[in-house]
């Protein structure tokens, strides 16, 4: 089961600012430690943390050892996209039952593994560890050492037990298991000074396939996303790259740093949304390359590239100007999105009326003040929410304060009971806003929630009433 040492070194991470902040007191305490809130139940656990984070890893199988519902409740949650191998998306579970909690549970689980090996023959098997198993003292680690030994097929343990704490955590946990036991067990044949991982890139919707003629076109080759429509043996090589980019400090940071520890691997914080964040985080690679060995015309390549992406994108965003110009958005996400959503929306002329920053790290939180500060409309600087109840939502939509929100589907009925346009910005959505492309698409949605003709029917009053809709629920 997950040990003490491993959990101390995952809540303790050194590149973390907000955790280097803390007194060495709270820092054992790790990133969760405020205890529990109202509603929080749904905000996942350290086993829906690394199930998410893995699971886009398209070619293994994913074995949940545990009870039925901890895989039927981890399943899709995060809806990302496949270039090949579909396995990633069929469900494998132990079923425990209370007879495996009294007899314990280790021989159904290597049933079950080499059952998954025998009829789907992957690559590897990666086994998830349940707080069931996880209190009844099931020896993952041992299962998957003999079930390696004897059937041949690398099994990866993730020891990340719901009670071990947040989902961030469990996103962190789930690196250590890639860092243990997967990445660096081959040595490539292929590596050139061009290689880069993207760390955190999840592939939702599928939509790196908009970024990755970018790096063809510049001769960057990724070795792999970290975990977006990953192959199992492309992550064991993943060591071989002379870059990493990661795109969401806080669920993969670990890794990052691991990796740079270990192998010498630079890493940079950078973000795929919008058209400005697109064309820093190709310069930002590019310069990185050269300094690690890559043909020097390559910052050349990539800002003569830079600049004629940008003039098509901006010359599609022109037609959309006219209507959204001084709109105002809320944005209610975490993250990177905090400050890249906030910048490709700006890109547009909307203005961002506030922020969340609940998932953010201290380098997010900054740069989302930056961004604040440039509201092209009315120049107002938007609002940093470190906490966004859902009555102060509420309170927004009805004075008139935002034209839009754009969030996960969990606030969306604080807006739609407004009468206001909500749009999914989360890993739900079902669009593509990564790179040049996407922020096109995504200005082009936003258009469509913000100008659909259903609103103004909706505020409008009824034949038999005196005031609009939205003065009645005001």
């Amino acid at each position: 089961m997950i040990s003490e040492r491993l959990a101390a070194t995952v809540f303790n991470e050194p590149d973390c600012a907000h955790n280097r902040a803390k007194s060495p007191t709270e820092r054992k305490k790790g990133c969760a430690a405020k205890g529990p809130t109202p509603g929080n139940a749904a905000g996942g656990c350290a086993f829906d943390g690394a199930k998410i984070a893995l699971q886009p890893v398209i070619d293994v199988v994913h074995l949940v050892h545990g009870p039925l519902a901890c895989e039927g409740n981890s399943w899709d949650t995060r809806n990302v996209g496949t270039s090949g191998p579909l396995i990633y998306r069929y469900g494998f579970t132990t079923d425990l039952s209370d007879l495996d909690i009294i007899q314990g549970g280790e021989k159904k689980l290597y049933k079950a593994i080499k059952e998954a090996i025998a009829r789907y023959a992957p690559p590897a098997v990666f086994v998830y560890q349940t707080c069931v198993p996880g209190l009844t003292g099931d020896d993952i680690e041992a299962v998957c050492r003999e079930a390696t030994k004897r059937l041949g097929t690398p099994c990866v343990p993730v020891l990340a037990p719901g009670f071990a704490g947040s989902k961030n955590l469990g996103s962190r946990l789930a690196a250590e298991a890639l860092l243990a036991h997967v990445i660096g067990t081959r040595e490539p044949d292929d590596a050139g000074p061009t290689d880069i991982n993207i760390i955190a890139e999840y592939n939702v919707m599928g939509e790196f396939a908009l970024v990755a003629p970018l790096f063809k076109r510049l001769g960057i080759r990724v070795r792999t996303c970290i975990t977006g429509n990953a192959r199992y043996h492309d992550l064991t090589t993943a060591h071989a790259a002379r870059v990493n980019m990661i795109m969401c400090s806080q669920a993969m940071l670990n890794l990052a740093r691991g990796m740079r520890e270990r192998w010498g691997i630079p890493y940079f914080e950078g973000s795929l949304y919008g058209a400005g964040d697109t064309s820093a985080a190709l310069t930002t690679m590019a310069r990185m390359l050269v300094e690690r060995g890559a043909p020097a015309d390559l910052i050349e390549r990539t800002e003569a590239l830079v600049a004629e992406e940008e003039a098509r994108v901006h010359a599609v965003l022109a037609t959309y100007r006219p209507r959204l110009a001084g709109k105002r958005a809320l944005l209610f996400t975490g993250g990177v999105k905090s400050w890249s959503v906030v910048n490709a929306l700006q890109e547009c002329g909307m203005d961002v009326m506030g922020t969340s920053v609940r998932k953010s790290t201290d380098d997010d939180k900054t740069r989302a003040r930056e961004a604040l500060q440039r509201n092209p409309g009315t120049g107002t600087e938007g609002i940093l929410y470190e906490k966004l109840s859902q009555p102060d939502m509420d309170t927004i939509f009805r004075a008139g304060e935002a034209d839009i929100m754009l969030s996960g589907g969990r606030s969306q009925f604080v807006a739609l009971k407004s009468l206001t346009p909500w749009m999914d910005i989360n890993q739900e959505r079902h669009h593509q806003y990564a790179g040049y492309d996407g922020l096109i698409n995504l200005v082009r949605q936003v258009d469509r929630f913000i100008n659909n003709p259903v609103w103004e029917q909706v505020r409008a009053p009824a034949p038999w009433d005196k005031v609009s809709r939205v003065e009645a629920v005001s």
